[in-house]
């Protein structure tokens, strides 16, 4: 073989052998890919105008890029944080519990805090214009989702403070807060349960609010400890945390979608010991019973 040709071959060789070295190079030079589960029951559209904002800014500051899971309820959010498939998801209290119970792996970040500052909220027992009866037997009520922490596990609470039980009573499941104070303001049930924020939006349709929960902790952003490292934790929750909505921020956190402009506080699993104490009293069906 001529000198020139063999020499030829060794710098083609030279050049693959240095393209498989720069592989692994390469390879991790990619960012980081983190899998964020919105909220159920939400159209595409709109959890892009909510949470993209949000986002887009955390890939920036992050230096990591973030994908979207839609899912059509919380048992299937809850399924796929078990699974390894969501790295992080916006959570209520009782969905976050309910995943804590079998995957503790599961690591609340921060609280978003609603409109008027506060790192909680409340939900509502709620009626028309007529009076609770005790004892209450057989009435109907309006509730969102099994894992909706206004829903069964809030209102039987409310209920028991009464010496009552929703168990008694009739119930169905209707998803959405608003869809469930708008079958009572219509006279569809007798009595219904939802985020008192959202109840109170509708006293002008005869809404009447006969009971609070205490204050309860806001929705969370919750973290698969499984597949984020402690220091990839702590950057989310101190770059969130550290946002100032009011003032060095306002303009930048006005682009972002409900709750999450109002800016966070650090979370911490203690903060849902008393959701953990009504869910002992009680069993919450998966299915209305009528």
């Amino acid at each position: 073989m001529p000198d020139r040709l063999q020499a030829r071959l060794r710098r083609q060789m030279l050049r693959i052998a240095a393209v498989f070295c720069l592989w692994p190079a390469l390879a991790t030079a990619q960012p980081e890919t983190l899998y964020f589960a919105p909220l159920p029951m939400e159209q595409p559209e709109e959890v892009v105008k909510q949470f993209k904002p949000m986002l887009n800014f955390l890939e920036k500051r992050l230096g990591v890029r973030i994908e979207i899971r839609y899912s059509t309820s919380y048992a299937e959010i809850l399924e796929r944080f078990r699974t390894g498939q969501i790295d992080l998801a916006y959570l209520g209290p009782l969905p976050y519990i309910t995943l804590r119970d079998s995957y503790p792996q599961a690591e609340p970040l921060v609280h978003f805090l609603e409109r008027d500052g506060q790192a909680t909220y409340s939900c509502a027992l709620f009626g028309s214009d007529q009076p609770l009866p005790k004892p209450m037997r057989d009435k109907t009520f309006a509730l969102t989702q099994p894992l909706s922490t206004c829903g069964y596990l809030a209102v039987d609470a409310l209920l028991r403070q009464r010496g009552e039980s929703l168990a008694q009573q009739r119930y169905r499941y209707l998803d959405k807060h608003d869809e469930a104070v708008l079958a009572v303001a219509r006279g569809d049930y007798d009595f219904g349960g939802a985020k008192t924020s959202i109840a109170r939006k509708y006293t002008h349709l005869g809404i009447v609010i006969f009971g609070e929960t205490p204050p309860l902790p806001s929705f969370a952003l919750v973290a698969n400890s499984r597949r984020l490292s402690a220091a990839r934790m702590t950057q989310l929750r101190q770059t969130l945390a550290e946002l100032d909505p009011k003032e060095r921020d306002r303009t930048l956190m006005s682009e972002w979608g409900g709750q999450l402009r109002n800016g966070a506080v650090n979370a911490a699993d203690g903060d849902y010991d008393v959701l953990r104490r009504w869910r002992r009293q009680t069993s919450i069906p998966e299915k209305g019973n009528f």
